[in-house]
């Protein structure tokens, strides 16, 4: 049995390929059934983020099971597995352990110390066991995974500073508009988790300057827009709104679960025209002083993947847009205040890779050292127990003593062969020590 993993990052896929084999919330359940199924894969979770898909697997066939899981994703993307191939990330047992652990750490991540996706990584391993798709084997590496993540940032300054793409989103929406929001309106298009993140960026922004800007939040359930909007004292609308707050926003940044595009090439041109009359309408009745507040186009941030704006919208004039290569830029200049901490940050996860490591060979000696000791004391109980009537001038005190002491050289006896079963399990000398105990003691 092994665990391996099979999957695609930002710093080694093109954008296009990558938003191909995505995987979006809504058809999670349906992909994690369709991998459970497969006969070489006993447990399967599927971890797709903006920077990646990767799927993880416990398999009984190393090269089927890796098979199995590049046909998956080439099928997905609609593309052959030589294209897969090209730019694919393929680890087994350890590697894969220190793999995970990096990427709830955020060392794997575009923005370094990136806090987003601790939660992701969770998610993940939640919904993999909902769907009965994950077993005891990731549902514990996630697990661990999680926890090491944690430790890392709550030892290291590594998530000190912006060290979110939402975060990073709105640093570049705000440069792209003179560095400052204040006084504009910032058009946030989704509710959900990401969503969530960039109106909180926002809102820390919003106390770092003078004329806060205006939130206004648009998502397909109203309520929920409303909701995550009030929270900020913003506006809610739903996606029959949307128009106009386009029309009306300085800013707009997108991050929905939608696996096609949210602003298409029409809609955005009818967009551009609207703002276009509005401007004409607003120069011919201003002064030269008010001349110079006319806005200018319209930026618009997609920090989704797959992308929910068609990159043709950017050849539509008055719009700018820019998306997930744009976002890796600027959190690669960022970078510079928190690379100190990275030496301090591997050093925690392979500590914690080391410790869980040291806790899976001790479980996977448990059941030969449980069997072990339940086959030396039924020996010693009966032994006791035959020789019972031939010691019956003891009494009830002095035969509890005589089963203490047979009870404690038991455990002196066994307590060696314990611990070198523990420290060589998962090696070739495990399961020799494992085989030569059946052997022995007929376990």
């Amino acid at each position: 049995m092994s665990v391996v993993v099979v999957g695609l990052e930002h710093h080694s896929t093109p954008l296009d390929l990558l938003e191909r084999v995505a995987v979006p919330e809504e058809v999670l359940g349906k992909t994690l059934g369709a991998l459970r199924d497969r006969s070489n894969l006993s447990e399967v979770v599927v971890l797709s983020t903006c920077l990646r898909t990767e799927l993880y697997a416990v398999v009984e066939r190393f090269h089927e099971g890796v098979a199995d899981l590049q046909d998956f994703l080439a099928t997905s993307a609609g593309t052959t597995v030589e294209v897969i191939e090209e730019h694919q990330n393929v680890l087994f047992d350890d590697a894969v352990t220190v793999h995970l652990f990096e990427i709830a750490a955020g060392l794997r991540s575009s923005v370094l110390g990136e806090t987003e996706v601790l939660g992701q990584v969770r998610r993940a391993a939640e919904r993999a066991e909902a769907e009965r798709a994950a077993g005891p084997v990731l549902s514990g590496l996630f697990q661990r995974a999680v926890k090491a993540g944690r430790k890392v940032r709550s030892s290291t300054a590594i998530a000190r500073g912006a060290t979110s793409l939402s975060h990073v989103a709105v640093d570049l929406a705000t440069a792209r508009l003179g560095g400052s929001l204040a006084g504009r309106r910032v058009l946030v298009v989704g509710a959900g988790t990401m969503g969530e993140g960039i109106v909180d960026a926002l809102a820390q922004s919003n106390g770092a300057t003078e004329g806060a800007a205006e939130i206004v939040v648009a998502n397909r359930t109203v309520e929920r827009a409303r909701a995550l909007a009030g929270r900020v004292g913003g506006v809610g609308v739903g996606m029959a709104g949307l128009v106009g707050a386009l029309e009306a926003a300085d800013a707009v940044l997108l991050s929905t679960g939608s696996s096609l595009p949210v602003l298409d090439v029409e809609k955005m041109t009818s967009v551009a025209a609207a703002r276009a009359d509005a401007a004409g309408a607003d120069a011919a009745g201003a002064d030269a002083a008010g001349a110079d507040a006319m806005r200018g186009p319209l930026v618009v941030v997609d920090v989704s993947v797959p992308r929910n704006v068609d990159p043709a919208v950017a050849f539509i004039a008055g719009i700018e847009l820019l998306d997930m290569d744009d976002l890796s830029e600027l959190a690669e200049r960022a970078l510079d205040g928190r690379r100190g901490e990275v030496a301090g940050a591997t050093a925690i996860v392979q500590q914690e890779v080391e410790r869980y490591r040291a806790d899976e060979r001790a479980r996977g000696a448990a059941p030969i050292v449980s069997a072990l000791r339940d086959r030396v004391g039924q020996l010693s109980r009966s032994e006791l127990e035959r020789h019972r009537n031939r010691l019956a001038q003891l009494d009830e005190g002095q035969w509890n003593e005589v089963e203490s002491v047979v009870n404690d050289i038991v455990a002196k006896v066994l307590h060696q062969p314990t611990v070198a079963l523990k420290e060589a399990a998962g090696t070739p000398r495990g399961e020799r020590l494992v085989e030569a105990l059946r052997s022995l003691f007929d376990l």
